[in-house]
């Protein structure tokens, strides 16, 4: 039994395990449940500031928006889990009606497996004997379903005779990329070279199709021509008869560009079974920044986006107290780069709240905060707010800060509290980074 002290007053800091283990250990259960039994309210300071939390309504109008956007093209969604390595979304997500789960390590995916995923891209190069060996040990079950990415003759080797010794055969995906970009072969040399190399190990590796990931690019043009590069590569590897998995496959999108993936592959077709899969997991919280810029791209361009009428929400948000009001013009939080991202923007103020005022009637409600009061710099665990000299604001108040880039604000947190819209708090999400 979880003692409901121990739960409240560090929520935010350690696992809620029933043997306090730590998050090493995957397969530990958590007792979240117990959160939601607690009746605890956010702003009754029932809740130990800084925390993170998660709008249900938003989050659910989010997987809404999603499904529907991917299933007018006729396409297939396994969103990148690195966005919230919490196994508790990743089941919201396939509920929503998601092919399978996007990780980026073989930890994560040994994570994903443990909590119940069963059909996994690993959207990066398998490399080095011991992240083999997680992934081998987890082909041993017969349900489970894994796709790797490669872009160099030397990897495949090492692929091949890893795998042909533990007598499995890995699923393949060729991955194409461009000059000055990230990872993928650059020329058509070296994809022939590549595709010569798995052909000499057709026991331990089979070739399932072509990935790519366009958020490299920067404008609408190269993008498109990119992604055709990608639909005439399948479509000439499947004409030569080099796709060898039982399943062919073509994947890509982030966050940002995925209406121009599914615009350029809906309807491609090949002589067997096809599954178009994008990636997107940002979308799941969303943010005010750089895919808050994405979606307002995506909406002036898109016509199935437009027809939706809707967009998505960012239902991610960082409560923090003012802590100190050095000097006029000036005000301190506490909350720093331990508690959000800060790679593409500082967290932005979005609503001011008072406590005594809640405490006193009961019904107060927070407020929009004002457009001028911002985030100028932040600390470790400090965060510094440029206010008007004669702000209405107090030490004690609380502010709610909206942030962008979501991935590098989750993996600051182990746990997040799920909040309904009167800010009680109705249960709790794990994430296993």
């Amino acid at each position: 039994m979880v003692e409901e002290n121990n739960l409240q007053s560090n929520l935010a800091f350690r696992p809620l395990t029933p043997t306090g283990k730590g998050l090493g250990d995957v397969t530990a259960q958590p007792v979240v449940a117990a959160v939601a039994e607690q009746g605890w309210n956010l702003l009754r300071e029932d809740i130990s500031l800084p925390v993170a939390v998660l709008s249900e309504r938003r989050v659910q109008h989010n997987l809404q928006w999603m499904k529907s956007f991917i299933d007018s093209y006729g396409l297939k969604l396994a969103p990148h889990g690195k966005t919230t390595m919490s196994p508790a979304l990743f089941h919201r997500q396939l509920a929503q009606g998601a092919w399978g789960i996007t990780l980026a390590t073989a930890p994560q995916v040994q994570a994903a497996y443990h909590f119940g995923v069963r059909r996994v891209i690993l959207a990066n190069q398998l490399v080095g004997r011991a992240n083999m060996s997680i992934i081998s040990r987890l082909l041993q079950d017969p349900g489970f379903e894994c796709y790797v990415i490669v872009d160099s003759v030397a990897n495949v080797q090492q692929l091949g005779e890893f795998f042909a010794q533990a007598g499995q055969r890995l699923n393949l995906l060729l991955e194409l990329g461009v000059s000055g970009g990230r990872t993928g072969v650059r020329d058509a040399a070296a994809c022939d070279a590549l595709l010569a190399a798995i052909a000499a190990y057709p026991h331990s590796l089979a070739l399932a199709g072509i990935e790519v990931y366009e958020g490299v690019l920067g404008d609408d043009a190269t993008i498109r021509a990119f992604l055709r590069r990608a639909v005439h590569t399948l479509i000439a590897l499947d004409a030569q008869g080099q796709l060898t998995a039982s399943k062919a496959i073509l994947t890509g999108a982030g966050s940002a560009w995925f209406d121009l993936v599914a615009e350029e592959w809906a309807g491609v077709t090949l002589a067997r079974p096809l599954d178009i899969i994008l990636r997107p997991g940002c979308y799941l919280t969303h943010d005010v920044g750089i895919y808050k810029a994405a979606e307002t791209r995506i909406h002036a361009s898109n016509p199935i986006a437009r027809a939706m009428h809707s967009s998505l929400l960012p239902a991610l948000q960082l409560w923090a107290y003012v802590q100190s009001l050095p000097e006029p013009g000036l005000a301190i939080l506490g909350l720093g780069k331990r508690d959000a991202a800060f790679d593409a923007g500082l967290p932005v103020p979005a609503l001011h709240f008072r406590p005594q005022d809640h405490a006193h009637t009961g019904t107060a409600a927070p407020v929009a905060a004002p457009a001028d009061w911002t985030l100028t710099r932040m600390m470790d665990q400090h965060a510094f707010m440029q206010v008007p000299v004669d702000a209405d604001l107090q030490v004690g108040d609380m502010l709610a800060l909206d942030i962008s880039h979501p991935c590098l604000t989750f993996d600051k947190w182990r746990q997040l509290l799920v909040v309904d819209d009167n800010y009680t708090v109705i249960d709790a999400v794990e994430t296993f980074f």
